[in-house]
């Protein structure tokens, strides 16, 4: 999971909460909500309070203003909000995160995004936000920077962790937005959403979940391999697996390139330990990137022969869908939260990519080769058993989508007997940014009624015919434009 790892109440509720290890929550891990009932009586009720609505957000304890950006027919705020580093134990520290808030009206409802990883502070609306025309509030994962608390104790870096810190933001702005939430997320951003679900699942009217990985048995990866067997066409596939062998035969003079470009641009290999592992470590998420990123018609773009393919063909061609800055300390660095997650509890994908021969000398490299070695990890294969078992079971008012050509798709979440109102659809020919918009006909419309409807806004003609759904804000050029640059580094090709 690394260029696609690289390109998810009250105070009654939090007390007694017992977490999948049996850890009950303290108390005291809302301490600064407990102050929202004098809030309240101070901010006043719903959106005809003649409260300003910046003043009613920073009258929540812990909650501060970063700035505030100017956008038609909203207001949008950066901020920082104060939280525990450890929920379990809040006396122990704080730090701060950053949340962003595109507020529309108090008497609409609201979408809970994250991405997994850092949070844009530019003004974005996230599919779902579109659909129900509504605010939507944007967090940034624990410990990706700046919202990483000071000093860094790696083992308060959890999906439990970063749930409760999604709880917390909820019991504060519930507040304000008293109407239905709803939980966001695509990739990393996907199983955020499901895990926050799986601890706090009072708190969400529904969840949205795009092309989420599901790794259950970390050790078990054939998956992945049968997908790769399959993926696009014959033609597509020998074009890509040519490249990518003739980038490993052609090692000796593409890393004299590399050391070249390195140094250039100042670059290191601390973390991962040496340039040929850092040089394998790209070519080895090559086909895994294209897919992910690209469709099939990007094939065309594939050198067709790469046997006689120069030298810089076969560069610019890795380059391009990899990305040789990646595995560089400087590439990295932004990227060691995701790892930690990896090689600590999300797991990893090891494929076997059987078209390179024994070119490969370091296969399919672990999480623990891309995070510094000061930071222990171990990994605990029971969490996602417990995160998938219990979406089997208890999964309520929940919507996964997929790509059919995302290699992420190839573990996925699987809805069990004990789900109710929830679906699993897959855009065909998709890749890792298939979303509701792609998806067929009618599969589109009953997405698109279900979110309404979670909602709370689903028109009467829509809840007597799912088939007239249609998003309730029209589209904005800026505020839905989808960032792929932006995307595709958002999560490692082998990040989710």
């Amino acid at each position: 999971m690394r260029k696609a790892l690289r390109g998810f109440l009250s105070l009654a509720v939090l007390i007694g909460t017992v977490t999948a290890t049996g850890a009950s929550v303290d108390a005291a891990t809302a301490a600064e909500p407990a102050a929202l009932e004098s809030v309240q009586a101070a901010a006043g009720g719903d959106s005809g309070t003649s409260t300003d609505i910046k003043d009613r957000i920073l009258a929540i304890p812990g909650m501060s203003l970063i700035e505030e950006k100017p956008y038609a027919g909203y207001r949008y705020f950066v901020l920082n909000y104060t939280q525990p580093i450890d929920h379990r134990h809040p006396s122990k520290g704080t730090f701060q995160q950053r949340i962003t808030l595109l507020h529309k009206d108090t008497s609409r409802p609201t979408v809970f995004y994250t991405s997994g990883y850092n949070v844009s502070t530019n003004p974005s609306r996230s599919e779902p936000t579109r659909i129900i025309d509504g605010n939507q509030v944007s967090l940034e994962y624990r410990f990706f920077t700046p919202s990483r608390p000071a000093p860094a104790d790696w083992s308060k870096l959890d999906i439990w962790q970063a749930a409760s810190d999604q709880h917390r933001v909820f019991t504060a702005l519930k507040q304000i937005y008293s109407k239905n939430w709803l939980t966001t997320g695509g990739s990393k951003g996907g199983m955020t959403a499901t895990y926050f679900e799986r601890f706090y699942p009072k708190d969400m009217d529904g969840v949205v979940a795009y092309v989420a990985p599901n790794d259950v048995v970390n050790k078990e990866d054939s998956a992945y391999d049968r997908f790769f067997e399959k993926v696009g066409t014959k033609e597509c596939r020998d074009r890509l697996n040519g490249v990518q062998r003739e980038a490993l035969i052609r090692r000796e003079p593409l890393e004299k390139k590399y050391k070249e470009y390195a140094a250039e641009n100042g670059y290191t290999f601390n973390t991962v330990g040496s340039l040929d592992r850092a040089y394998e470590a790209v070519v080895m998420d090559y086909v895994w990137a294209f897919w992910q990123y690209s469709l099939l018609a990007d094939c065309d773009a594939i050198p067709a022969d790469a046997k006689t393919a120069p030298d810089q063909a076969i560069w610019d061609s890795i380059d391009g869908i990899s990305g040789f800055s990646f595995y560089t300390d400087q590439g990295l660095s932004t990227y060691t939260p995701y790892y930690y997650q990896a090689g600590t509890q999300l797991g990893s994908p090891d494929i076997k990519q059987p078209w390179l021969g024994n070119l490969s000398r370091y296969g399919y490299q672990p999480p623990r080769n891309f995070v510094p070695r000061a930071i222990p990890m171990k990994f605990q294969p029971s969490v996602m058993r417990d995160v998938d078992s219990w979406i089997k079971h208890h999964a309520h008012h929940m919507l996964y989508v997929y790509g059919e050509n995302d290699p992420w798709g190839a573990e996925r979440f699987r809805l069990g007997a004990g789900a109710r109102d929830s679906y699993v659809y897959t855009v065909a020919g998709g890749n890792h940014g298939s979303n509701v918009a792609g998806l067929a006909a009618d599969e589109k419309a009953n997405a698109t009624a279900a979110i309404l409807r979670w909602a709370g806004v689903a028109p009467a003609a829509v809840q007597s015919d799912p088939a007239k759904a249609k998003a309730l804000a029209p589209y904005d050029a800026r505020l839905d434009k989808k960032d792929v640059t932006s995307e595709r580094r958002q999560g490692p090709a082998l990040r989710p």
